[in-house]
């Protein structure tokens, strides 16, 4: 799944409204990295995740609060309007200064499910998707599991396991006395190591996939102008990148079901002003799923609405695109994606 970070599109704060970390977040972007290096190398590992886990949320800061923040470096700061912490900036520059496998397993922490020990983050994992790591696992390691994390939780994973594992695991939790802390650590940093660090990777949207949802928004002025720059740049990720698309004219791969689905998701007024702009092909996919009666009154609704800008066509387009996407998403219709062999020809 795609991941727009929201932080970066927060309006720019002022240093009043920054907490302690975030003020240190800031100090750490801004300075030159020989001396936040140093500065990384003096802190003890909590402190280095705190700080690298603010800096990830920071967000546009403004220039007037680096002004109040960093004197020293207002003139060039302020010129560049403020900075922006990412995922990827707090990556860079802990490489700078400690192991890879450290950062890895830092930005792993902060990628992963929220919480800040292990099991507060276990407690954080869907239900169905630790059940599924935990049916492969000794009954004995699945006790000790639930013991530790929210029994509410542990009930709802429980239930998801196979029923004769299941009883095996009640079983060792009912006679299961104190664990000792080793055996405790062992299954938390396995845990840690095996289960969380895939779960962070797996969960990790491919590039392409995420530009895909982008220029899936584009209007059709913008998508023309960087599809066309791309495929001059790069042939291989823009043939990649139609293939992840899915478009409007991508609903006529819909069936019957689909569209009478999608139909009843849609406001009619906005379907009317996509159609003015559709293809023929699409507009009778439509039509055809109508009533005689509903396909008259959208017809005349169409022709009562004139001349239409482009833009406000393509964008009723994108949005019943959305819809049908996050209807694909919960399984209630199917969906198939144009490109190679397979792409529309409007």
């Amino acid at each position: 799944m795609i991941e727009v970070r929201h932080a970066e599109e927060q309006e720019a704060r002022t240093a009043a409204k920054l907490t302690g970390k975030e003020k240190a977040a800031t100090f750490m972007l801004a300075i030159p990295q020989e001396y936040s290096a140093k500065l990384f190398e003096r802190m003890e590992d909590e402190e280095i995740f705190q700080i690298s886990q603010a800096m990830t949320k920071l967000g546009s800061i403004s220039a007037e609060a680096l002004e109040e923040l960093l004197n020293e470096f207002t003139e060039q700061l302020s010129s560049a309007g403020g900075i922006v912490g990412t995922f990827d900036a707090t990556e860079r520059l802990l490489l700078a200064v400690l192991p890879k496998d450290r950062v890895d397993q830092i930005m792993a922490e902060m990628r992963g499910p929220a919480g800040r020990t292990m099991w507060d983050k276990l407690g954080n994992v869907n239900e169905a998707v630790l059940a599924n790591y935990l049916k492969n696992e000794y009954p004995q390691t699945v006790a000790v599991v639930l013991a530790e994390i929210n029994p509410d939780h542990a009930s709802r994973v429980l239930s998801l396991l196979p029923e004769n594992f299941s009883m095996e695991v009640i079983m060792r939790m009912l006679r299961m006395e104190a664990v000792k802390p080793d055996v405790l650590n062992h299954v938390e940093q396995t845990f840690r190591t095996e289960f969380l660090t895939n779960l962070t990777d797996t969960s990790k949207q491919d590039s392409h996939e995420l530009m895909a949802e982008i220029f899936n928004n584009l209007d059709g002025e913008s998508h023309e102008k960087f599809m066309t720059a791309l495929e001059e740049r790069n042939s291989d990720s823009a043939e990649r990148i139609k293939a992840l698309m899915f478009t409007f004219d991508d609903l006529t791969r819909l069936d019957g079901g689909g569209i009478q689905r999608l139909l009843r998701e849609v406001e009619k007024e906005k379907l009317a002003l996509a159609l003015k702009a559709a293809s023929e092909d699409v507009s009778q996919l439509f039509f055809s799923n109508m009533s005689e009666r509903a396909g008259k009154m959208m017809k005349e609704d169409m022709d009562a609405m004139g001349a239409v800008r482009k833009k406000d066509a393509e964008e009723a387009q994108t949005s019943i695109v959305q819809t049908a996407k996050a209807l694909g998403d919960k399984g209630e219709i199917m969906l198939a994606t144009g490109g190679g062999d397979n792409e529309m020809i409007g």
